[in-house]
């Protein structure tokens, strides 16, 4: 394989490293037997995860053959260069989707194992994994190796979740969801505060399959932590209306828009997100009624805009997802959202979750409790100073943050964030004592230090 010297990136732009990279054409070329090396597929982790300036960066986007599907079942063997968007546009007009997808579908599946990705149904369905039956996996050595649940199931868990650092994912089982029509039946509720906006999301009477919360990190006072709860379910073909049931699994598709150049820094400054958050929470604050909207907006609206990253200018952005457990969420979230206000860092997109049960993965972000995620424009040292105050408070309320978004941890709070790192260090020092497989994250983090 012929390697290119390369300026590299997450997708926040932050930070910027010089790299070697490989792309194999073909499933033989993702065994890279010199030096170390991270799987990287279509870059939308935000920080360093899929970053090594030490070694090598395997591109793995064009090793994307579906291999296998039962009609039957919704069982798909795919190579882990195949996206979800590849799924979702093959297997939607056959009347499946993906059981849990995040916030874009721009991203590979052997990604969304990495980071364990989870969506709007995390309470009711868990994460990505809750819906893989086996994971190929290729060692240092090029071997490959099978895991599941139910066979070398540490390996299985240690990958899940371990963002790349256990080997190279080759292939990917999962089990799709059975749908009736391409579209969601979706309602939205605003809320006033921030104890509303808690007590809408876990009052099961507002439950649904996929539930979220918008939310203005800028409102002060009694306004503080208002927002847009959004609740939505697999719509069936009888909630169609006449013109589209003849067509059911069928949508129209458009052109993503594109952003033609990198906006200068001071266009996103905390006037113009104060205006933003004020006329978004009135207009989808205003669709209290049911209303249909197809899978692509419901759940990727951000992949109508593409290279939306180009909004916050060179500089970038620093996306921060954390989760605080369920018994301190009040407290802990009223806290961070108020650290926020407080500063003026203004957030376009600020979004609060509900999650469920953690499952067993050491390195897995999701836990029961409730997950606030930003996106905050790069201001230089004051946005780093303001996120390790984050941290602090994130680790004393018990939480954690997510590492397909981090770009700025330091290695003793993610080992306060993540007691269970032993246990995963245990598995990777087995499979890959010699540290073959490494990125810029786990540098940054000192995870070969070991606990």
């Amino acid at each position: 394989m012929r390697a290119l010297r390369r300026r590299l990136s997450g997708w926040g732009r932050y930070p910027v490293l010089e790299c070697d990279t490989v792309r194999p054409e073909s499933y033989a070329g993702l065994a890279v037997t010199d030096g170390s090396v991270i799987a990287r597929g279509l870059g939308r982790s935000y920080g360093d995860a899929a970053l090594n300036d030490h070694g090598w960066v395997l591109f793995t986007e064009r090793v994307n053959r579906m291999l296998r599907f039962d009609e039957g079942t919704g069982a798909l063997r795919a190579e882990a260069g195949v996206s979800l968007a590849d799924v979702f546009r093959t297997f939607v007009p056959r009347g499946w989707c993906p059981a849990v997808t995040p916030g874009t579908r721009q991203v590979t599946l052997g990604g969304c194992v990495a980071a364990d990705v989870h969506g709007k149904n995390h309470h009711r369905d868990g994460s990505f994994s809750a819906a893989l039956d086996e994971l190929v996996l290729i060692g240092a050595d090029g071997a490959r190796r099978r895991c599941s649940p139910r066979r070398e199931a540490e390996t299985f868990w240690a990958t899940v979740g371990g963002m790349g650092l256990t080997g190279t994912i080759g292939e990917v089982a999962l089990r799709l969801r059975p749908i009736e029509t391409a579209y969601l039946s979706v309602e939205h509720r605003p809320t006033e505060g921030l104890e509303q906006t808690l007590d809408v999301l876990q009052d099961p009477q507002f439950d649904d399959q996929y539930t979220v919360a918008w939310v203005d990190c800028l409102a002060r006072g009694r306004g503080l932590g208002r927002g847009v709860f959004m609740r939505a379910h697999h719509a069936r073909r009888d909630e169609l209306p006449a013109r589209l049931r003849a067509a059911p699994l069928t949508v129209v598709g458009h052109a993503p828009r594109r952003v033609p150049l990198d906006l200068p820094g001071w266009v996103l400054n905390r006037a113009a997100a104060r205006a933003f958050n004020a006329l978004y929470y009135r207009r989808q604050g205003a669709r209290r009624s049911p209303f249909l909207a197809d899978y692509r907006t419901f759940f990727h609206p951000l992949d109508g805009l593409a290279d939306w990253n180009r909004l916050y200018g060179r500089r970038g952005f620093l996306q921060y997802q954390c989760v605080i457990p369920s018994e301190g969420a009040r407290a802990g979230i009223y806290e961070l959202i108020r650290r926020l206000a407080d500063s003026g860092a203004g957030s376009f997109l600020a979004v609060l979750k509900r999650l469920g049960a953690a499952n067993p993965a050491p390195l897995s972000f999701p836990l029961d409790g409730y997950t606030l995620a930003l996106d905050l424009p790069l201001r230089g040292t004051r946005t780093l100073e303001l996120l390790a105050e984050l941290d602090r408070q994130v680790i004393a309320w018990g939480g954690r943050v997510y590492l397909a978004k981090d770009a700025c941890l330091s290695p003793e709070s993610f080992r306060a964030m993540y007691p269970r790192f032993a246990e995963w260090y245990r598995v990777k020092q087995a499979l890959d004592p010699e540290w073959r497989f490494d990125s810029a994250l786990a540098q940054r983090l000192r995870l070969a230090e070991g606990p």
